[in-house]
């Protein structure tokens, strides 16, 4: 058997979590002050997700980069080639935000979305 020991980032307690497994197989998540914990142990360990964010280049706007994320979680194993296609990315201002940039980034099914205004000049 082994362990894993994971900080829990779904509330703001940060509870330090257990997970013991053998052979691929979760035997014990301990630690967790609520249920929110051993999911987010149990998911984490058997396919890790993350937000993703960046800026991408904006031309004709009141600023030079937007803010951007992608509107659900994606697996944390792609967040290099999500970061490699957004640097890539150039729109055109007026920007607003949730406009879609990238819609089903990388074919990962999500959206890829502005977080800010973006004024035309």
């Amino acid at each position: 058997m082994a362990e894993e020991k994971i900080i829990c980032i779904r509330c703001p307690r940060g509870c330090s979590i257990t997970l013991t497994h053998e052979d691929g197989n979760i035997i014990s998540v301990t630690g967790n002050s609520c249920p929110r914990g051993d999911d987010y142990a149990r998911s984490e360990f058997t396919a890790p997700v993350r937000t993703f964010t960046s800026t991408v280049k904006v031309t004709g706007g009141e600023f030079a980069l937007c803010p951007v994320k992608t509107k659900g979680e994606i697996p944390k194993n792609m967040m290099t080639t999500l970061a490699k296609e957004s640097c890539l990315v150039e729109v055109e201002a007026p920007v607003k935000i949730g406009d879609v940039i990238i819609s089903n980034i990388c074919d990962t099914g999500v959206d890829l979305i502005a977080t800010r205004n973006v004024k035309s000049v």
